[in-house]
């Protein structure tokens, strides 16, 4: 008799065809080769003297307060040439801006702008004769005997 055979799949001892993920130190893979690249010594990080690093720092706190002090100087005249027009009640109205102090045009413009938008924060000064201060010499002495005698 025959012997029935049936072609059953036995697993291979060979390697499985299904590719496995790349270890997180190899290259990738240029035309079927596979390049591993060397891991580099452990090597002690880049650094400074103690005393360099504070030196740095004392001079950069330095710099950082100049900085700041610039700023507030910077602050400070921008009020005092807002102040200088006495278009506005209060210098302090018109936010502070860098280009107003290199362009006088560029404030005015500002302040215009303000004004259209908020007229009550113009200045207040009153014109014209109001009745107040120095008058001038009087013309004469006030008499109590003449205003008497101008009544009856």
């Amino acid at each position: 008799m025959t012997e029935n055979s049936t072609d059953t799949t036995e697993p291979d001892d060979t390697p499985s065809a299904t590719p496995e993920a790349p270890a997180a130190n190899a290259a990738p893979e240029v035309e079927g080769l596979a390049t591993e690249v060397p891991e580099e010594p452990e090597s002690e990080p880049d650094s400074f003297p103690r005393e360099y690093v504070e030196k740095l720092r004392t001079e950069n706190g330095k710099y950082r307060q100049r900085a700041g002090e610039a700023d507030s100087l910077a602050k400070r005249l921008h009020t005092e040439l807002v102040r200088a027009t006495g278009r506005l009640a209060d210098p302090t109205d018109l936010p502070f801006n860098e280009e107003h102090l290199a362009e006088s045009d560029k404030m005015s413009r500002a302040i215009d702008e303000l004004l259209e938008a908020k007229p009550h924060l113009a200045t207040r000064r009153p014109a014209g004769d109001i009745g107040q201060g120095n008058r001038g010499p009087a013309s004469s002495g006030f008499s109590l005997l003449d205003t008497l005698k101008g009544l009856t």
